[in-house]
């Protein structure tokens, strides 16, 4: 699979059986649909920042394509307070993160202080890449 932003080839890192699609590159990273769900697993506001996947219009930054179907990706804003703008396939085929944005909102979910995954994301994806 290439990477939606620079085309070059994803790696695939698994974080507790959940592949995580990862460009070296450029940082990004794509999740497949429900893949996201399962990494917020744990956190008590979980629900409220699936629910916060929300339409978003007037974005600046550059259309991608779904590695999967090749249709343009929409963007949408993820998140309570401060929101993070994610693209996510319109047929429902996963969600790309720019660098840092997986992070980014995991970190707004409300994790035990022990979470694993939430531990390991942040190992792995704090330098962005």
């Amino acid at each position: 699979m290439r990477c939606p932003t620079c085309r070059e080839f994803l790696i695939t890192i698994e974080i507790e059986k959940v592949e995580i699609d990862h460009c070296t590159a450029c940082g990004g990273i794509w999740l497949d649909s429900g893949e996201l769900e399962l990494l917020l697993e744990g956190a008590a506001n979980r629900n409220e920042l699936m629910a916060g996947l929300t339409a978003h219009t007037g974005a600046t930054e550059d259309d991608r394509r779904c590695p999967i179907c090749s249709k343009r990706l929409d963007k949408v804003m993820c998140g309570g307070g401060e929101k993070v703008l994610l693209d996510v396939c319109p047929r429902n085929d996963g969600l790309w993160f720019d660098r840092g944005e997986l992070l980014d909102v995991v970190k707004m979910g409300e994790f035990p202080a022990d979470h694993r995954v939430f531990e390991l994301i942040k190992e792995v994806f704090a330098g962005g890449g």
